[in-house]
């Protein structure tokens, strides 16, 4: 086993893990994370998004002991003293999710898009989620919430 500390939502999350775990793995499994969901494991769902250094990424293809050093999002870090993220009010109001599985990864990539630009085209929102998976094919409403969540963020400046 090898000791490592993770900055996971801005704290500091000591684990003790083997080599080859993924971060997906730790987060939920080690860490009691559990929003960060594991679909495919092969990096094709995009459930599993996190943000490192404010940059999505599947967290099931990153060895967990390579992202120590790193400051790590999981959905759970997006509510702001008990308040939602404009994103994860959208994806309510707007009716983003239907089962809920990919929801999780959905919101941290779109995150991760909205950080870089405020103002983004219905495309560059479908590129951004573009390798994530919704297997009850909400992508329509995935898309609005995102748009919608993105114009709530900018009035609220």
């Amino acid at each position: 086993m090898i000791p490592i500390n993770l900055n996971v939502n801005g704290e500091d999350c000591p684990a003790q893990v083997k080599a080859h775990w993924s971060l997906a793995y730790v987060l939920r499994e080690k860490i009691g994370l559990t929003g960060t969901k594991t679909g495919c494991e092969m990096g094709t769902c995009g459930s599993c998004t996190v943000l490192i250094d404010g940059k999505a990424i599947f967290s099931c293809l990153r060895i967990a002991a390579d992202a120590e050093g790193h400051e790590i999002q999981t959905i759970e870090g997006l509510e702001t003293d008990g308040a939602l993220h404009p994103l994860q009010s959208a994806f309510i109001t707007d009716h983003g999710m239907q089962c809920g599985f990919c929801t999780p990864g959905m919101i941290v990539a779109a995150k991760a898009l909205l950080d870089n630009n405020p103002d983004p085209t219905e495309l560059e929102v479908r590129e951004a989620i573009g390798g994530h998976l919704c297997r009850c094919g909400t992508y329509v409403r995935i898309v609005r919430s995102i748009l919608n969540a993105a114009e709530i963020a900018r009035s609220a400046k």
